[in-house]
């Protein structure tokens, strides 16, 4: 991925594993699209009632975790530890020292960790880090294509998020 413009793959893409891949890159960018320029005050404000975790800093934190589980460890089997924690809303908590720029950051270094745990792989290729019992089975494809959905719910939450923050609209 060049640079932090989203651009939509090739409509006549003949490969499946790079558009999968960049269209995850185009909802990547469009998260850090929603986060960028935000004050840490207003990236880390969770304004909803119901959940005290839920910020902008936190979806991008939450999303981390995500590429870190998903793509670097079950889908390309690499040796790093996972940042869910102990407790379910642990990936979603913002630390004292976290800013946007270090958060934004983390997620595009995930990004490079995935990319490099996914080298060599096709999109039929099985996970390699599947020791859980319900992970056997499950293809690169699958990975990437779950990825790619909870990204996208979460973008909608982002959406939401910087509405509320600072009134931005728009992708």
């Amino acid at each position: 991925m060049d640079g932090d413009e989203r651009v939509w793959p090739p409509a006549a893409a003949d490969d499946e594993l790079r558009l999968a891949v960049e269209f995850l890159d185009f909802l990547r960018l469009t998260v850090v699209g929603k986060v960028d320029g935000l004050s840490r005050d207003l990236a880390v404000r969770a304004p909803l009632p119901t959940s005290s975790v839920v910020s902008p800093l936190g979806v991008v934190k939450h999303l981390v975790a995500v590429e870190r589980w998903w793509v670097s460890i079950i889908a390309g089997g690499s040796d790093v530890p996972e940042l869910w924690g102990a407790d379910a809303d642990a990936s979603w908590l913002v630390a004292d020292g976290d800013s946007v720029e270090s958060v934004l950051a983390a997620y595009r270094d995930e990004w490079a960790r995935g990319a490099r745990a996914l080298e060599g792989l096709r999109p039929g290729d099985r996970v390699r880090g599947a020791e859980q019992d319900d992970l056997p089975g499950r293809t690169v494809r699958w990975v990437l294509s779950h990825v790619a959905q909870e990204t996208a719910r979460h973008v909608g939450h982002l959406d939401l998020l910087r509405e509320l923050a600072d009134g931005a609209k728009g992708e």
